[in-house]
């Protein structure tokens, strides 16, 4: 297994990310692989492990032992449209349409937003994970709406630690199956894997985790309902199955 280790110098890495740092120094890996390698214990600064977005500092000493991974696909820039509806030096803010995937996955290994973002914006390519540049949050493929993609290291750290605190209200509006009897209410069941099939999320889940969705009627139509809907939680396809749950899904 291989062994490296670096002294950080003012002038090759003070005040660098411990990922961006650890992918300049180490031929052959990519971000995504550092990040992995980090996350299983295998970076030491100092006496401690740190966590990706460490900044290092002058005189740090950083430690990495590493298996030598597997080749992985490389996300490759595509001439995707991109509708921009605001865009500083820090931010990028964009109007994601439907059937538009975020980022590669299972299924969807290229023809993604992530892959649009690197051909139109080639400085976001070094932002965050490897695999999802600049990306601080997502939306569902089928669902459209305003995505904040970061710019610079700076605003992809401050944005991730306000998605972390709760402190950025999303809302959505969704036309539901059914006329809603309640003017506005929450939704607070619990969700995670389906016990029994791992790909969908389930309010029966063995492992459930805190999911709050407020709801509040906008529109009362024959057959449906048109909500707005705000989750207080981020779990995936939260919205979905909260509705679906409530007799009223989206």
């Amino acid at each position: 297994m291989p062994k490296a280790d670096f002294v950080v110098t003012p002038e090759a890495g003070g005040g660098t990310r411990l990922d961006v740092f650890l992918a300049d120094k180490i031929p052959g890996l990519s971000r995504a692989q550092v990040r992995k390698v980090i996350d299983g214990g295998g970076v030491r600064v100092g006496s401690y492990a740190r966590k990706a977005g460490y900044k290092l500092r002058a005189g740090d000493r950083v430690a990495v032992e590493y298996e030598i991974p597997e080749p992985e696909g490389v996300l490759v820039p595509q001439n995707i449209p991109i509708k921009v509806i605001y865009m500083d030096a820090d931010v990028i803010v964009i109007d994601k349409p439907s059937n538009l995937v975020v980022h590669p996955g299972v299924g969807h290994a290229s023809g993604t937003l992530a892959n649009a973002l690197i051909y139109h914006f080639p400085e976001v390519a070094l932002i965050g994970a490897e695999e999802r540049p600049g990306i601080v949050h997502r939306l569902d493929r089928d669902t459209s709406g305003v995505m904040v993609v970061a710019r610079t290291p700076r605003a992809f750290d401050s944005l991730v630690e306000q998605f972390k605190r709760r402190v950025v209200w999303k809302t959505y509006l969704g036309l539901a199956w059914g006329r809603v009897s309640a003017t506005e209410g929450k939704l607070s069941w619990p969700l995670g894997r389906h016990p029994k099939e791992g790909s969908k999320i389930s309010i029966r889940a063995r492992s459930p985790k805190k999911a709050e969705t407020f709801f509040q009627v906008q529109r009362m139509f024959k057959d449906t309902t048109l909500l707005e809907i705000k989750p207080v939680t981020g779990r995936t396809h939260q919205i979905r199955v909260h509705m679906a749950a409530a007799g009223h899904p989206i």
